[in-house]
């Protein structure tokens, strides 16, 4: 329990002091934002800073934080160490950045901003892989939460589940089309406090049980061999099923939208760095929890089995830990939070198609049109995850990589803004965490059975492989950036 106190201490102190840094290093000003300048009543709304900052944490938590700490859990103390390291030097600087550069660049989706740092290729390459994700995330976060619904509000049967699934997929569609600042930013305050409620409750609970579970002195070897985890080497595997608790390209596909509300770009740091961060402390609870729930006979006494799924875990908690009402508000948190993102998600695919095909907003009819291909893809996608058995823990993998990858596109494209601004070495703030990405996703395909099935003792080398190539890369590229400089400056100079 020691090691989960100072792991929130840890993300709370990241806060003060490393999110300055990286606001100072960035340099936001007064200038006038997306949300004032181009103000359409649909999209680019300016709205109260506590509002924004609502929107943009229920955006991000979805069920990462909840169902990836639950699954990271097994690797034992370890995930952890990647939630705090991982929020405060990856995650928390990947969304500040990017939702800051979306702001400087008019509110631009990340396909664009990618395009304008990597290039065009980049930038199509971007286009269909976020679109990919966005309708994963659609068809992920539509059925856990209706599975919760289905056993807390149901008889737990596959119609009951089916039901809630059609009723949530209805609410995504109403969500997505209409003006951001009518359903959205109306109803998130209540779905924040539900979830708020339930990290501080379990916070309460497990402090007070005061479980002997796993520190991290104790070893960070693999403690899961009897939960399934035979064969997941913690490297790269922790680091993909721990996504949005520590780093998550998906993020960057939300920040844009909240760059179109903001009305100053002082708020960068409360609004994409705090709600970050606060996202990593409700990761660490679960983890704690899900760390007595696996090692210290948590099961057991919530009546449910080692084998649990994440879904099944949060039920059974909740009730056994909170009684009746304190676990309804629970699990309606933990609905909340995917729901909050499903719906975000489903309107950012809306947003980049747009933008990408520069295809006019303020009517109805043309939302209507981006947007009905974009559910029946999600539509499909979510009776793949229904009928297949093993169909929710496939698309989570898929889900985790694809989440992951994205991360790095926007982890280079912001070290390449940084590189261009002659500001010593600051930039390293996101190459390290985009070198370091980029040897986690590569390795995970080469690795793990949905790649190549390479033996995981080679884990650790192809990921210092990988590594070191990729920051040779980018020295490489900034070598012939500064000869390129210096040639035409000594040409003008000859000239004269």
């Amino acid at each position: 329990m020691y090691s989960f106190i100072l792991s929130v201490l840890a993300l709370i102190c990241g806060y003060i002091f490393y999110s300055s840094f990286v606001s100072k290093v960035f340099g936001p000003d007064g200038r006038r934002t997306p949300a004032i300048k181009k103000a359409d009543g649909v999209d680019f709304v300016p709205m109260p800073a506590w509002r924004v900052f609502m929107i943009q944490f229920l955006n991000i938590a979805g069920t990462g934080p909840i169902f990836g700490a639950i699954m990271g859990a097994k690797f034992g103390p370890a995930s952890y160490l990647w939630i705090v390291f991982g929020c405060i030097f990856a995650g928390a600087v990947h969304d500040y950045l990017s939702g800051m550069l979306s702001m400087r660049h008019g509110g631009a989706g990340l396909p664009q901003i990618i395009g304008i740092y990597l290039g065009n290729r980049s930038r199509r390459l971007m286009l269909i892989f976020s679109l990919i994700l966005l309708i994963l995330v659609g068809a992920v976060f539509t059925y856990s939460p209706a599975i919760i619904l289905g056993d807390i509000a149901g008889d737990g049967s596959q119609k009951a589940m089916l039901t809630w699934a059609a009723v949530i997929f209805l609410y995504y569609i109403v969500a997505t089309i209409l003006p951001i600042d009518k359903i959205i930013g109306k109803i998130y305050p209540l779905f924040a406090i539900a979830l708020l409620f339930m990290a501080v409750s379990l916070m309460v609970c497990i402090l007070i049980k005061w479980p002997s579970i796993p520190e991290i002195w104790d070893g960070l070897g693999n403690r899961g061999p009897s939960l399934g985890m035979k064969g997941q080497p913690i490297f790269p595997c922790l680091f993909i099923t721990i996504a949005c608790g520590a780093i998550s390209g998906f993020h960057a596909t939300q920040s844009p939208m909240m760059a179109r509300c903001m009305k100053t770009e002082f708020l960068g740091r409360p609004v994409f760095y705090g709600a970050m961060i606060t996202e990593g402390i409700v990761a660490l609870i679960w983890a704690a929890v899900s760390s007595y729930f696996f090692f210290d006979g948590g099961a057991a006494e919530v009546g449910s089995s080692l084998s649990a799924s994440a879904p099944a875990v949060v039920t059974s908690v909740a009730k056994s830990w909170l009684g009746t009402l304190g676990g309804i508000l629970t699990v309606f948190g933990v609905v909340a939070a995917p729901i909050t993102s499903g719906d975000t998600a489903m309107r950012s695919a809306r947003l980049i198609v747009a933008d990408a095909f520069k295809i006019d907003q303020k009517r109805i009819m043309p939302r209507l049109l981006v947007s009905i291909p974009l559910f029946i893809l999600s539509a499909l996608m979510l009776w793949f995850n229904i009928s297949d058995q093993d169909g929710f823990n496939t698309i989570w993998k898929y889900f985790g990589w694809a989440n992951q990858s994205i991360s790095i596109f926007t982890l280079w494209a912001l070290t390449v803004f940084l590189a261009a601004r002659k500001k010593g070495r600051r930039y390293l703030i996101t190459m390290i965490p985009a070198a370091f990405m980029t040897a986690v996703c590569v390795t995970f395909i080469l690795v793990d059975k949905i790649g190549f099935g390479l033996p995981a003792s080679t884990a650790p080398w192809i990921g210092i492989g990988v590594f070191l190539v990729a920051s040779l890369c980018l020295d490489t590229w900034r070598l012939n950036r500064t000869r390129r400089k210096n040639k035409i400056v000594n040409k003008a100079t000859t000239n004269r």
